[in-house]
């Protein structure tokens, strides 16, 4: 395949739709054109007011947690790093092992989410709440996701606002992916800041809060496509700040690399473009189903409760 950022030039550059799906470590990116996306074993919905199909036919299960004393190794590998001073907040995730009653496919059909994603070839289904970058005109806006608390808890909006570690971790997410956007845009401005959505899921619901932030580029960028997401990339919410130095202490700390999760996919439509983070990620391995999860570690982090954390963010959501 031609380079990925050459690739999406090109097509920006001659209006041409395309969808992309650039993984977290960027070692097999692909830029599909849209008469292309079935050969490719590729489904997508972006913005699908209503599932397609009832959820009935589909539950999932944590079978086997993630190992705690392996999941403790990773984060004190995190919390070193912390400590020094190397990053200010890390993204550290985890993958557990899960029983479906249904499929990958199914799940896509009927799993409720702003962005959705089958892969047939590769086996991993995504329904993610979270936006990467999208455009409207010559302004790029981002929406950056961190906090997250199970609704069912008294006071649980008051007490995920209040939690001064979950505050932090949100202000240096915000602030970094100020500075991204700063990199391809002028006049950036946080527009909102730590606002709530609420998530239904067939075990209950959370809460997660969100920021939006805003830029104005120049009107010749859809000819620079892929030089703008090599600039953003990795998404800031699931790496961490400084990203450079944080990522290396992603590959040290997790077990094996990310592939796709954490990665990106997104959409050009000839005059606008849409993204998202590959979050909330379903895979199909020889040796069964794995749901990847996980979350911002800070120095004000506690080590048992962002294990929980990852438990609580393993769901589907549903309407």
């Amino acid at each position: 395949m031609k380079d990925w950022r050459a690739a999406m030039n090109q097509f920006g550059r001659s209006r041409t739709p395309f969808f992309f799906l650039l993984d977290f470590e960027l070692q097999r990116p692909r830029v599909i054109l849209i008469d292309e996306l079935e050969a490719e074993g590729i489904q997508f919905a972006f913005h699908e007011i209503k599932p397609r199909k009832a959820l009935t036919a589909v539950r999932i299960a944590i079978d086997e947690p993630f190992p705690k004393d392996q999941y403790d190794d990773g984060y004190q590998r995190v919390y070193h790093s912390l400590s020094r001073g190397d990053s200010y907040l890390t993204n550290y995730t985890v993958r557990h092992k899960v029983s479906l009653e249904g499929s990958l496919e199914q799940i896509f059909h009927a799993s409720s989410a702003p962005y959705k994603l089958l892969d047939r070839k590769r086996n991993f289904v995504v329904f993610s709440p979270e936006c990467f970058v999208r455009t409207r005109g010559d302004r790029i806006f981002t929406y950056p996701m961190k906090g997250t608390i199970d609704a069912s808890l008294d006071d649980a909006e008051d007490r995920l606002l209040n939690d001064t570690k979950e505050l932090a971790e949100h202000v240096t997410i915000v602030d970094l992916m100020r500075n991204d956007i700063g990199q391809v845009a002028q006049r950036v401005r946080v527009d909102r800041f730590r606002y709530l959505e609420k998530i239904k899921t067939q075990s209950g619901e959370v809460w997660q809060t969100s920021s939006e932030i805003s830029g104005e580029m120049n009107s010749g960028w859809r000819d620079h496509v892929g030089d703008i997401f090599h600039k953003l990339l990795p998404a800031g919410s699931v790496s961490g700040a400084p990203k450079r130095k944080t990522c290396e202490i992603i590959r040290e700390a997790e077990p094996e690399p990310r592939g796709y999760y954490c990665g990106v996919m997104g959409f050009f439509d000839g005059h606008n473009i849409d993204s998202a983070v590959l979050i909330r990620y379903i895979e199909k391995t020889r040796d069964g189903f794995f749901y990847r999860s996980g979350g911002g570690i800070t120095l004000g982090s506690d080590c048992s409760r962002e294990y929980e954390e990852t438990l609580i963010k393993v769901y589907v959501p549903v309407v």
